[in-house]
C-alpha cells in the first residue's frame, strides 16, 4: 500500500508545481471560466484514463486504442437516437449498453481467440471512426434536447456536471480497485498470469471485465462530449486514446500490468489537461503542443522502466 502511495506522490507533486507555475505566469488561469473549462477537460480525460487503467493493469500487453473513436461514435449515436424521437434516458441507456458490448467484443477476441489487444482495438478505432462518418455523412447532428445538454454544460454548486460525473466514476472505480476480490484478481493477473491461473483466478473473466469497463466509460465520455458541444460530431475524440494512455502511465500505472490506481489516472489526466491549458494561456504555438505532450509521455514511460529495473536489482 505504501508503494502505491509513493507512485502517486510524484505525479501529484508535479501537478501542484504545474498549477503554481501556470498561475504565476498567467493570472487568467485562476479565473472561474478557465477553471470550469479545465475541469470539463479533466473530466473527459479522467473518465477515459480510468477505463484504460483497468485494461493496462490486466497485463499481457493489453491496451485499448479505441476510446477516442468510441467517443465520436457514441456521441453521434446518442444524438441520432434523440433527434429521431427516442427519449433522452432511453437513448443514454442504449448507448451505454452498446459501449459495454464493444468491451465484450474486445474481451472475446483477446481472451478466446488470442488476438492481441492492440490489433482488435485498433480495428475498432478504425471502424468506429468510419461508422460515425457513415451515420452523419460527415455533418454534425444538431437539434438535441435542451435537458440533455445540461449533462455537458450545466453545473451544480458552480462545479461543472462532468466533474461530478468524474467524481462518481472515480469513487466507484476506486472501490473496485481497492476493496473487492476483483482488485486482487486484476493485480494478480497483471503481475503474473501463470501464477494467477494456478491460484484459480479466471484470467479470461478478469480481462473481459476490464475491457467492458473501458468500453462503458468511453460511452460515458461520448455522451458528455455530445452534450457539451450540443451536437453529435463525428470528428471529435482524435488522439483521445493516446491522452488516456498517457494519463494512466503518468499517474503511475505500469505498462506491464499489475500496478495502477484510480487516483493516479485522475492525476495523470489533470496533468495532461493542465499542460494543454497552460500552453494555450502562455500563447505557445499549437505546433508545440503535441511535442510537449510526447516528451511527457516518453519521460513517464522511461521512469516506469527505470523503476522496475531498480526494484529488480534489489
Amino acid at each position: 500500500m505504501k508503494r502505491r502511495g509513493l507512485r502517486e506522490s510524484g505525479p501529484l507533486m508535479a501537478l501542484i508545481v504545474l498549477v503554481v507555475f501556470t498561475a504565476v505566469l498567467n493570472p487568467r488561469f485562476l479565473t472561474a471560466f478557465n477553471l470550469q473549462t479545465l475541469g470539463k477537460q479533466i473530466a473527459i480525460f479522467g473518465i477515459l484514463a480510468i477505463g484504460e487503467t483497468f485494461v493496462i493493469m490486466s497485463g499481457g500487453g493489453a491496451i485499448d486504442l479505441s476510446p477516442g473513436s468510441m467517443v465520436a461514435l457514441t456521441g453521434v449515436m446518442v444524438s441520432w437516437l434523440m433527434v429521431h424521437g427516442v427519449p433522452v434516458s432511453i437513448a443514454i441507456i442504449l448507448i451505454l449498453g452498446f459501449s459495454v458490448l464493444v468491451g465484450v467484443w474486445h474481451g472475446f477476441f483477446v481472451t478466446k481467440l488470442g488476438v492481441p489487444a492492440f490489433i482488435i482495438t485498433l480495428g475498432t478505432l478504425t471502424m468506429a471512426r468510419g461508422m460515425a462518418a457513415v451515420i452523419t455523412r460527415g455533418w454534425p447532428i444538431v437539434g438535441l434536447p435542451s435537458h440533455f445538454l445540461t449533462i455537458g454544460q450545466g453545473d451544480i454548486l458552480k462545479i461543472p456536471i462532468p466533474v461530478w460525473i468524474l467524481l462518481v466514476v472515480a469513487l466507484v472505480a476506486d472501490f473496485f480497485l481497492r476493496k473487492t476480490v476483483y482488485e486482487k484478481h486484476l493485480r494478480a493477473v497483471g503481475g503474473n498470469e501463470i501464477a494467477a491461473r494456478f491460484s484459480g483466478v479466471n484470467v479470461s473473466r478478469v480481462r473481459m471485465i476490464a475491457f467492458m469497463v473501458s468500453g462503458f466509460l468511453a460511452g460515458v465520455a461520448g455522451i458528455i462530449i455530445a452534450a457539451r458541444l450540443s451536437q453529435g460530431q463525428p470528428g471529435v475524440g482524435s488522439m483521445y486514446e493516446l491522452y488516456a494512455i498517457a494519463s494512466t502511465v503518468i499517474g503511475g500505472t505500469s505498462l506491464t500490468g499489475g500496478e495502477g490506481s484510480v487516483l493516479g489516472a485522475v492525476v495523470g489526466a489533470s496533468i495532461i489537461s493542465l499542460l494543454w491549458n497552460a500552453l494555450v494561456l502562455l500563447n505557445v504555438s499549437t505546433y508545440w503542443h503535441n511535442v510537449v505532450i510526447g516528451l511527457v509521455i516518453v519521460t513517464a514511460v522511461t521512469m516506469d522502466v527505470l523503476r522496475k529495473r531498480m526494484r529488480a536489482s534489489k
